[in-house]
């Protein structure tokens, strides 16, 4: 052994043994890490799924602040030239059959949303689609190549049907 190869053997220097323990443990920490941001993630959507699951009572109050809020954000969206806007995003799992009515734009898709999704799907049924708005549903998230959320757009510009 040189007298510098000593030397650092000597000083608070890391052995290569030591570097490569120390870059497992690291590797080991960044994957505890995104275990436990998964786990966070997972409890979220979980959470999530029950929320929308349950159906909220729908008063006139509830649907006037409904259709206000709506009416605000479709003329923000139309200011910006587009006729298309994102107004609600939701798990598969509140579909039936995981989104693949959905997914297969099978004219019976309606009829596979449960809870909040229902809802508002019913909110366009009933109060929007006479105005001429069109709403859409479409898969918009694929984790792992298999249909994640949905999203429903509702629509006012040129039909493309």
């Amino acid at each position: 052994m040189s007298a510098a190869t000593t030397e650092l053997a000597n000083e608070s220097f890391m052995s290569a043994d030591d570097l490569r323990s120390y870059m497992t443990q690291m590797q080991m920490a960044k994957a505890s890490s995104a275990v436990s941001s998964m786990e966070a993630a997972d409890k979220a959507r979980k959470d999530l799924i029950k929320t929308l699951s349950e159906p909220i009572k729908v008063t006139p109050e509830f649907l006037k602040q409904v259709m206000s809020s709506l009416t605000l954000r479709m003329k923000k969206t139309a200011e910006t030239g587009q006729s298309e806007l994102m107004v609600m995003r939701f798990p598969t799992a509140l579909c039936t059959d995981g989104g693949r009515a959905i997914n297969n734009n099978e004219a019976g898709w309606p009829d596979t949303l449960t809870g909040r999704p229902r809802q508002a799907y019913e909110l366009w049924r009933d109060h929007l689609r006479a105005g001429g708005f069109r709403l859409k549903a479409m898969i918009i998230e694929w984790p792992g190549g298999l249909p994640g959320d949905v999203g429903f757009f509702l629509a006012w510009g040129e039909s493309r049907q």
